[in-house]
């Protein structure tokens, strides 16, 4: 029964973001917000909702005395291999991807710098309220510091589900009411899982919510390279990966004290560089990532996911 709720719980979720993104997408189109405005906010944080509710949902259990640390940190960190190893190898085996250099050194390198902060406030075990603060100050400070350098920039958007008016509105409260339920569906399954096969929560939500928290990104990229646009495929999973580094453990931290596995401190956030390193100079030194270097990220997270299973 459990494994039923995990698997509604994240179809919850990426319905309920599908609904938000569809319905702010269209009430900002109605509002005559900027494309930039739409790309920077409603499409990186709005495919990102899953893993910031299962954030918010686990670190508000910790204040009741129920240590869901091994969700926040598990999807965060799962979401992130997921997207940049699973989605982003996909994405280049369906089409060439390609983004250009100076978008590579500013974000990649945000990236790097985003991936070595979280080490280093999880390396004691432990992220605190002022360690969560820092994560969440960090990213805000890049979102300010793109927003300047971005004025006047647009960005291309998918496909809305609704055009505007009173429907959107409801399909926009509909969808943030999915996530919100399936954010505690979700977490509650995974606790009850990992106490009845005595394994570590951290696990279950890294090989499983964080794939399932990255299907948003999934269909955003998929939907770009059809409609031959791999920038915007490919800057959303980068963009999607500084967010998911930063903003949950900090929301989850800044509610009630994470504390870390030495596995994912030792383990799974060095893979996260070193899988980065890999695939930003795969694009630096190719002009572009095509179908023989996205089979070599895919063969990447698929040894991970095996180390991973062996744990069970």
């Amino acid at each position: 029964m459990d494994f039923v709720l995990l698997t509604t719980g994240l179809i919850g979720l990426w319905l309920g973001t599908e609904l938000t993104i569809g319905g702010a997408l269209a009430i900002a189109r109605r509002l005559r917000l900027s494309d930039f405005f739409v790309g920077l906010v409603i499409l990186s944080i709005g495919s990102d909702l899953p893993e910031i509710a299962v954030a918010t949902d686990a670190g508000l259990k910790g204040l009741t005395g129920i240590d869901a640390s091994g969700v926040v940190v598990g999807s965060s960190v799962g979401s992130v291999i997921a997207q940049i190893g699973f989605v982003l190898g996909i994405g280049a085996v369906i089409s060439r991807l390609s983004l250009p250099r100076d978008f590579i050194y500013r974000h990649g390198a945000v990236l790097l710098v985003a991936t070595v902060l979280l080490f280093v406030v999880c390396l004691d075990g432990t992220v605190t309220r002022g360690e969560g603060l820092l994560l969440i100050v960090s990213y805000t400070v890049y979102v300010i510091a793109l927003m300047r350098d971005s004025v006047g920039a647009t960005t291309e958007e998918p496909d809305a589900l609704a055009h505007g008016g009173l429907r959107s509105w409801i399909l926009l409260l509909i969808g943030l009411a999915t996530v919100i339920m399936g954010s505690e569906v979700t977490v509650n399954s995974v606790i009850s899982i990992a106490r009845r096969l005595e394994i570590s929560e951290a696990l279950i939500a890294v090989l499983v919510i964080g794939i399932g928290t990255s299907l948003p990104e999934l269909s955003i990229s998929i939907s770009a390279i059809l409609k031959r646009k791999t920038h915007m495929s490919v800057g959303n999973i980068v963009g999607s990966n500084i967010l998911d580094t930063l903003l949950p453990i900090g929301i989850a931290a800044v509610i009630s004290t994470v504390t870390i596995e030495s596995q994912t401190r030792f383990f799974d956030i060095p893979f996260i560089f070193a899988l980065t390193v890999v695939v930003l100079g795969l694009f630096l030194a190719r002009r572009g990532v095509r179908r023989p270097q996205g089979v070599l990220i895919l063969s990447m997270y698929g040894l991970y996911v095996a180390v991973k299973l062996l744990q069970f």
